[in-house]
């Protein structure tokens, strides 16, 4: 049952990431500016009392660390679901983890080639690193999770 659970949260999780990544550039654009516009307003003292263009300047310099910090993170819960999916197949400890790390650093590089068929996207290098790096800390978390649930067991 384990078995079948993970699995599918793992394709649906991948699923969330490939619909984001069919996002047009001008979509996904809007997306992380708007968070970037309420994040200025919660960081930016008197950011309301800016004018409009100020605001935006400061939007689009949040825009970009925004999207690299959502692209770290959806695949950072990418790693953890493939670890747990892979223990629950009793792939465990370094063998589980290698075998997650290197799903999920598999899937970010299709991922990246998919968005060469996206208008305004592109594939970039830069961004499979950043999202094998959000694979490796999920895939830490995912195990420490394991870990801890073994032990809850054994008490």
């Amino acid at each position: 049952m384990k078995k079948a659970i993970f699995t599918t949260f793992v394709a649906l999780w991948m699923g969330v990431i490939f619909w984001f990544s069919a996002q047009p550039a001008v979509e996904s654009s809007k997306m992380s500016h708007s968070i970037g516009k309420v994040i200025g307003e919660v960081l930016v003292p008197d950011f309301k009392a800016l004018s409009s263009e100020e605001q935006e300047a400061i939007a689009e310099k949040i825009d970009y660390p925004v999207r690299k910090t959502a692209h770290a993170m959806e695949y950072a819960v990418l790693g953890g679901l493939l670890v747990l999916m892979y223990g629950s197949y009793e792939i465990i400890g370094k063998k589980g983890m290698a075998y997650g790390i290197l799903t999920g650093v598999a899937y970010a590089m299709t991922d990246e080639i998919h968005q060469l068929f996206v208008a305004g996207r592109s594939c970039q290098v830069t961004d499979v690193l950043i999202d094998s790096a959000g694979v490796i800390f999920g895939s830490i978390i995912g195990v420490l999770i394991f870990i801890c649930t073994i032990k809850q067991r054994s008490r």
